[in-house]
């Protein structure tokens, strides 16, 4: 039988399978459930940085109203909705270690060091195996530069990696100027690893209510695109472990993060439409996959599908653009 282990943040996992960070991980019985479907680790649902800061003067200044734009009071959230308080987070961290026997990941989610050290290290203590960094930021400040942005990012990774000794991973979005050169800076930080991507959620507008409203999409296999690519330009230029989240939906997606690159590959999308078992039909499928193609082990195509074999990136990378637009042939 092919051997489906892998190794992701210095953890050996069963298999590549690894639940997201969602509302799914916020119950210790779904934490268990996933952990009896095949999940080899579990990030567990984001600590916000608004969570850790809700008390802190900078949070009540923004969260004025402001009479003069009242439409775009409904981009802030309700704070008093989230699940306010990070010690509780920290004791679900803990329930979660006594009931399961795979990795527990803790993740939190901001933009800027604040609590986070402190909460990093409770995080930490609590017993989780490592902690995921979610970097969920967009410029929209007209003077802010892009090298000023990618020193935000690595000053946070260098503090937050200062402070504890579990491993870090960040997960961020691929909207930088210069992607592959940013996750070298990261990876220069100290990060012990790299999730790939964060998804961009666009809010919608009610014409009618003249409101801005959340607009939630869950992934496709389409978006699984962007990751390889980036992923399969990246594997072997950092030391940093790759993992690939969003768009992993069947299991011909696992492999192609693997053969890409990544050590992992994350879901969440999947399991919300298909159920918790659903992990368990992966596996199988991801058996049955290998099996017939001739791999013994998910090591074996790791990176084998990455850009190290192609002599001149850039030049594939125009040549696979004019491919692309020859491609369709009007009717």
């Amino acid at each position: 039988m092919p051997d489906l282990s892998t190794s992701y943040l210095g953890l050996k996992l069963r298999s590549p399978l690894v639940a997201s960070s969602s509302p799914l991980c916020k119950s210790v019985e779904n934490i268990c459930r996933l952990e009896d479907a095949g999940a080899s680790a579990v990030v567990l649902h984001s600590l916000f940085e608004e969570q850790i800061n809700l008390e802190s003067f900078e949070l009540d200044r923004w969260l004025e109203p402001n009479e003069g734009f009242v439409e775009a009071q409904s981009y802030l959230p309700d704070l008093t909705s989230y699940n306010i308080g990070p010690e509780g987070y920290v004791e679900h961290i803990a329930s979660a270690k006594k009931s399961v026997r795979i990795p527990v990941i803790g993740s939190l989610n901001g933009v800027s060091s604040g609590g986070w050290i402190r909460y990093a290290r409770l995080i930490e203590q609590a017993g989780a195996d490592a902690l995921e960094l979610n970097i969920y930021y967009l410029p929209t400040n007209l003077n802010m530069t892009g090298a000023q942005v990618e020193m935000m990012h690595t000053e946070l990774v260098e503090e937050v990696k200062a402070s504890v000794r579990i491993p870090v991973a960040v997960k961020l979005g691929p909207y930088f100027s210069a992607t592959p050169n940013m996750m070298v800076k990261l990876d220069n930080a100290g990060v012990n690893g790299l999730v790939l991507f964060n998804r961009f959620y666009q809010p919608d507008f009610d014409l009618e209510a003249l409101e801005v409203v959340p607009n939630l999409i869950l992934s496709n296999s389409h978006e699984l695109l962007l990751r390889l690519h980036w992923i399969a330009v990246l594997y072997g230029n950092v030391n940093a472990d790759l993992a690939l989240t969003g768009g992993v939906h069947s299991a011909a997606d696992v492999v192609k993060a693997m053969m890409a690159g990544a050590k992992v590959a994350m879901m969440t999308s999947a399991l919300l439409k298909r159920g918790i078992s659903y992990l368990d039909t992966l596996s199988t499928e991801l058996l049955i996959w290998m099996g017939e193609h001739e791999y013994d082990s998910i090591k074996q195509m790791q990176g084998s599908m990455s850009r190290q074999s192609v002599p001149q990136p850039n030049a594939f990378e125009r040549a696979n653009y004019m491919k692309v637009l020859g491609s369709y042939a009007m009717r």
